[in-house]
């Protein structure tokens, strides 16, 4: 059910019954899409959510420079020739800046659920199955230039983590 309908139905509820909340996938995607706002990058702005399965938030993660690095002074832009004046080289994914932000012990990753806005490369694919995410929840669909949205699909498939593609976006928020 779309967020739309669903905040329609919360407002025609009789007063004297508790309204109904958002479901937690709802949540954590929009926290998803709240924590993608945190990126400089002018193209696409990606968030992720890793959550534990009794839906704790376990850790946080937007595309962006790395700490300590001057995002002024570095490039954003898609296509050079040279690709060390492309953000390619220099960016960490969401996926794995979720990974690198969690404070606990990684295997209690196991068994978690990601929340993106974004369908995750091959390179976060493998991070998401090597800390033991295994369900991977999708806002839009992301179509690598060199066909590697395969090798993600490919990947998730074989090391058999779900994968779900939601309408659950915050409204007004581009694809």
């Amino acid at each position: 059910m779309s967020t739309e309908k669903l905040a329609e139905e919360r407002h025609e509820r009789p007063r004297d019954l508790p309204r109904t909340p958002l479901s937690w996938g709802e949540t954590f995607m929009q926290i998803a899409e709240t924590v993608r706002q945190r990126s400089k990058d002018p193209n696409t702005q990606t968030g992720a959510v890793l959550v534990s399965s009794d839906n704790r938030v376990l850790s946080l993660g937007y595309n962006g420079m790395p700490n300590g690095v001057d995002d002024t002074q570095m490039p954003w832009g898609r296509d050079d020739e040279d690709p060390l004046n492309t953000k390619y080289p220099f960016v960490i994914h969401a996926e794995r800046n979720a990974v690198l932000n969690f404070r606990g012990i990684l295997r209690e990753l196991a068994g978690s659920t990601a929340y993106v806005t974004h369908y995750p490369c091959n390179e976060c694919a493998k991070e998401l199955i090597q800390v033991g995410v295994r369900r991977v929840i999708v806002a839009r669909p992301y179509l690598s230039a060199v066909g590697l949205t395969k090798a993600s699909e490919r990947l998730f498939e074989m090391a058999g983590v779900q994968v779900e593609m939601t309408t659950t976006t915050t409204p007004g928020q581009d694809t």
